[in-house]
């Protein structure tokens, strides 16, 4: 074999590489989407999830993009393992399709009208109704055909130059002795293996054998092992997809290995055992590319058909190979904020709504045992507190984060508003357990302190701790429920709630330093003075931890949620807009001008929206990437007006003298 045809070798494995890519890539624009919905919701028993991840992967030719798709939805939580099992075995067996496709460039043409059926004259064709489609039509659809037929034209030249390049080889005897060593079994699957995980393609390393069929050179005995290896290799992809997927997306990328070791494991024993006993007489039969293309599918077949009714005990495998260790269900949630669902907004907006719904119950389980504290302190909940807020945390900057990824998409109305919504309630219940969080540091201070509660007070906070489990109850259980008659509750408790503090009664009765601590915690009190109660305190509950003006005054912290939310809500359609100075200008003078009013209304001292060099570098500007600076100045609430009192004696002279 010379230089040249080594070179040319090389090259039509890399055309061949690079037309499977371009006709899989074009599939998946045509299909592909609409595809990943149908396995999401068509997989629900076994057999379907065989047919189903049979005919998606005979579509977009790659059992690996597959199942890299199951372990998403797996790993999102939206799909079960077991389900997974059965469209990852599909996958597996709808792979073995293009190699039935790369049988056409066999097809030899006679004279005559014979003539146009013969692989070069087909592949042509293709090749120019594909640039067609490509380059001289507008609907995008056509182009996405177009690209599929230049992949596919470009895939099946890769084979004919494969082939000829490999044509000189059947006079070698060297590459004939080196082929037979693979009929080895052991060391026809090692090389089966090491083959299809460098080119990270079943597809592409069953197509090189078929090319190398053409030597004559490839026999039966040559080629099994090979092709068993291949399947192995095959799991390489789908296990490096799952490096950063939770416990049960490494488990669904493990069976997709499982299936192809144990296939192999099954029918090499029982073949190699029976030629044993049997001597089978066709081991040397020479084998062509449709040959080992059935030799491929059968395989596969027989694997899928054995295994199929062992899902079951597969599933009880992976659990006892990864178990769980109980660290997994914590983050489980936010793993369903899959990027791949960013493609499906319906699918993503779901997916928020359910995250979303999670971080509403933890943020109530949380106050509420932080509210347990006073009664009954326990230094473990003390720190399960602290840790549940640094979890939720870490819900409202994924949350926000996606959230403001889905609406960069084109959403309908509803689907607009419903994301909106989610966006305004994070923030709410992440204050509800930064609250949880002060009033377990006000418990401990109570409890190091060892201050006392008169036997009154204790009844009125226990009433008053009643009412606010039952208006938090309510509040999350309306929202997790969608349901607006419990919503509507809300509001006539909350008054409730205020009159229970704020009423001519002793409804809470602190002594003075009692209230201090509770203040300094940033929990607003009520001050009966002069015979009327009145405010005492415009905390928020992040003082004194945070000394940060916007944050540690209610009005001021409020100010700022409202024009955060409010800008939020307003130019959240400018995403996705040719990024340009006429954009950049329109939200900067609309956004000045809003706050201009509320500076004039008297809302604000001051205001104003900039943007500054230093933060929009040129790097974010060309990722689309743009950073507004906001200043701005509410007023300070009042919290103290002193009167100093100073005897001037000056006064006395100046009344004598006159």
């Amino acid at each position: 074999m010379s230089v040249a045809d080594v070179i040319s070798l090389l090259g039509g494995i890399a055309l061949f590489l690079f037309g499977m890519s371009l006709m899989g890539e074009g599939l998946k624009k045509v299909a592909g989407s609409r595809l990943e919905l149908v396995l999401y919701k068509l997989s629900s028993t076994p057999l379907k999830g065989v047919l189903l991840g049979t005919g998606v992967t005979a579509v977009i030719q790659s059992s690996s993009a597959t199942s890299v798709m199951v372990v998403g939805f797996v790993n999102s939580g939206m799909m079960k393992v077991k389900q997974a099992i059965g469209v990852i075995m599909g996958a597996i067996l709808g792979t073995s399709v293009t190699g039935w496709i790369l049988c056409l460039s066999s097809l030899e043409g006679g004279s005559g009208v014979v003539q146009l059926l013969s692989t070069e004259v087909l592949t042509g064709i293709v090749a120019v109704v594909g640039i067609i489609l490509r380059m001289f039509t507008g609907k995008t659809s056509n182009r996405y055909v177009g690209e599929i037929l230049l992949g596919f034209a470009v895939l099946m030249y890769g084979m004919s130059a494969m082939s000829g390049a490999v044509s000189p080889l059947r006079e070698s005897e060297a590459f004939i002795r080196i082929l037979t060593s693979f009929s080895n079994p052991i060391l026809g699957i090692l090389v089966g293996l090491a083959f299809t995980s460098v080119l990270q393609s079943a597809s592409a390393a069953v197509g090189i054998l078929q090319a190398l069929a053409i030597t004559g050179a490839v026999t039966f005995e040559v080629a099994l092992p090979i092709v068993m290896g291949i399947a192995i290799g095959a799991a390489v992809p789908v296990l490096l997809s799952a490096l950063g997927a939770n416990l049960n997306g490494k488990r669904t990328a493990f069976i997709y290995l499982l299936i192809d070791v144990l296939g192999v494991l099954i029918w090499a024993l029982l073949f190699y055992g029976a030629n044993a006993i049997i001597h089978f007489t066709f081991l040397d039969a020479v084998l062509s590319s449709v040959s080992i293309a059935l030799m491929n599918t059968l395989f596969r077949l027989a694997t899928v058909i054995v295994l199929l009714p062992c899902i079951g005990l597969m599933e009880h495998m992976v659990e006892l190979l990864f178990p769980d260790d109980g660290s997994a269900a914590e983050e489980q949630e936010m793993d369903r904020l899959e990027e791949r669902f960013l493609q499906h907004p319906a699918l993503s907006i779901e997916q928020s709504r359910l995250v979303t719904n999670s971080m509403a119950e933890r943020a109530e389980g949380n106050l509420l045992m932080a509210v347990g504290l006073r009664n009954r302190w326990s230094d473990k909940d003390f720190r399960m507190v602290g840790e549940t807020e640094s979890v939720i945390d870490r819900y409202e900057d994924k949350l926000g984060t996606y959230l403001m990824k889905i609406t960069s998409k084109s959403l309908s109305q509803s689907q607009s508003e419903e994301v909106s919504k989610y966006l305004h309630t994070i923030s709410d219940f992440e204050r509800i357990s930064d609250h949880a969080l002060n009033i377990s540091e006000a418990a401990k201070e109570i409890h190091d302190k060892d201050l006392q509660f008169s036997p009154e007070a204790c009844h009125e906070l226990d009433v008053i701790e009643s009412a606010v489990r039952e208006i938090l109850s309510i509040a999350v259980g309306a929202f997790v429920e969608n349901d607006p008659q419990r919503a509507a509750r809300v509001e006539p408790l909350e008054e409730i709630i205020d009159g229970l503090c704020d009423d001519d009664s002793n409804t809470i009765n602190l002594t003075y330093n009692q209230a201090l601590v509770v203040d300094a915690a940033g929990i607003c009190t009520f001050l009966n003075f002069m015979g009327g109660w009145t405010a005492w305190g415009n905390h928020t509950a992040c003082y004194p931890k945070s000394t940060d003006v916007k944050d540690y005054f209610i009005p001021l912290s409020r100010m700022f949620d409202y024009v955060s939310n409010t800008l939020i809500k307003t130019f959240w359609s400018k995403l996705d807009k040719p990024m340009n100075r006429r954009l950049i200008d329109t939200i900067l003078d609309s956004a000045n001008i809003w706050l201009n009013g509320l500076v004039g209304a008297g809302y604000l001292l001051g205001a104003r929206v900039e943007m500054l060099e230093n933060e929009n570098p040129l790097t974010s500007l060309m990722a689309g990437k743009i950073k507004l600076h906001v200043y701005m100045t509410p007023p300070s609430p009042a919290q103290e007006i002193d009167f100093v009192l100073e005897y001037d004696a000056d006064y006395v002279t100046s009344a004598l003298q006159s």
